[in-house]
C-alpha cells in the first residue's frame, strides 16, 4: 500500500485530485513536432497491410495527419464524437486507482512529454507519441472504445479483489500487444506494436515468437516482459468477441479459480492452445533466455 512518501501517494505539484495536467500544447518546440513528424511518417509508412482497419479508420477519424503533436481540445472534439472518450494529460504515471477510473468514464490518460531524437526507436516511459499515436486511434471504433470502458470497471473490481496481476495480463497482451484476425489475415493492434517500427515487423514477420489464439483465462494466467519483443503474440478472432468475452465473464469465481493454478511462463505452448504459429524462439535464445517449448 502507498504511503506518504510514495511517489505516487500524492498528485504531484500542478496536478489536479485526478492527477490531470493542462496539455499545454503551446510549449512545444519545433524540435518537438518534428519528432512527432518523424514517429508519425516511419509508422504510418509501414502500418498498410499490417494494422488492423480500425486502427487505421481511426487514425483517419482523428485527423492525426495534419502534422506535429496534437492539440487535445482539438483532438478530443473529433474523439468525443466517435465513441464519448477524451484524452486527459497527466505528468506520467498514475496510481491504478486513478487509472482504472479515468478509463471506466471514458477518459484516457496520456503523457504530454515526447522523447528525444536519440529515443526513436525504445523509450522505457510512455511518452506522448505510443499514447496518443498508439493508443487513441483504436478509441474512435465503437467496439473497442466499449471493452476500453469496460476493462475500467473491471480495473476497479480487481483492486477489491486483490487480482491486479492477473487482469493486468489481459491489458498486456490485448491493448498494448494483441493481435486480431482479419479475412484470414494476422493485423497489428496492440499500442506497444503499432508505434514501434521493430515490433511491428517482428509480430507478424518474424519466424520466433508464438501466435496463439486468444484465451481470456490462458492470457491472464501468462506472464511477460516489459523491457523486449514479446515471445508470445495472442489473436482475437476479432474485437467483437474479445468485447463480449470481457464482459459475459463474472471474474471474481475467475480470480479464484486461477488463483489455484500456477503462472505460465513466457513462451510454453499448452495442449490445449490454438496455435497460429508455433515459434522457434530463436531471437529469446539468442538472448540465453529459459525455453519452455
Amino acid at each position: 500500500m502507498a504511503n506518504d512518501t510514495h511517489v505516487l501517494a500524492h498528485p504531484p505539484e500542478g496536478a489536479g485530485a485526478d492527477w490531470t495536467i493542462p496539455q499545454d500544447w503551446e510549449r512545444y518546440t519545433d524540435e518537438d513536432h518534428g519528432t512527432w513528424d518523424i514517429l508519425y511518417a516511419r509508422q504510418t509508412e509501414m502500418l498498410p497491410g499490417r494494422a488492423s482497419r480500425a486502427f487505421l479508420k481511426g487514425l483517419e477519424t482523428l485527423e492525426l495527419s495534419r502534422g506535429g503533436i496534437p492539440n487535445f481540445d482539438e483532438l478530443n472534439e473529433r474523439l468525443t464524437a466517435a465513441t464519448g472518450w477524451k484524452v486527459v494529460a497527466v505528468p506520467g504515471l498514475v496510481p491504478d486507482d486513478v487509472f482504472f477510473d479515468h478509463m471506466a468514464n471514458r477518459r484516457f490518460v496520456a503523457g504530454n512529454f515526447i522523447r528525444r531524437r536519440d529515443q526513436l526507436d525504445y523509450l522505457q516511459e510512455p511518452d506522448i507519441f505510443h499514447d496518443v499515436f498508439g493508443h487513441v486511434p483504436m478509441l474512435a471504433d465503437p467496439v473497442f472504445a466499449d471493452y476500453m470502458a469496460a476493462y475500467g470497471r473491471g480495473g476497479l473490481r480487481a483492486l477489491e479483489l486483490g487480482a491486479l496481476k492477473n487482469l493486468a495480463r489481459l491489458y498486456w497482451y490485448t491493448v498494448e500487444f494483441g493481435l486480431v484476425e482479419e479475412q484470414g489475415a494476422l493485423r497489428i493492434y496492440g499500442s506497444g506494436i503499432v508505434s514501434s517500427k521493430g515490433e511491428s515487423i517482428f509480430a507478424l514477420d518474424d519466424p520466433s515468437p508464438n501466435r496463439i489464439g486468444f484465451d481470456l483465462e490462458r492470457v491472464m494466467r501468462t506472464e511477460y516482459r516489459i523491457d523486449d519483443y514479446q515471445q508470445n503474440y495472442f489473436v482475437v478472432p476479432s474485437f467483437d468477441e474479445l468485447l463480449r468475452v470481457t464482459v459475459e465473464t463474472d471474474f471474481a469465481p475467475l480470480y479464484a479459480r486461477i488463483g489455484g493454478q500456477g503462472d505460465i511462463p513466457i513462451g510454453a505452448i499448452l495442449p490445449d492452445d490454438r496455435v497460429i504459429t508455433h515459434g522457434t524462439q530463436d531471437y529469446a535464445k539468442a538472448r540465453g533466455e529459459a525455453i519452455l517449448a
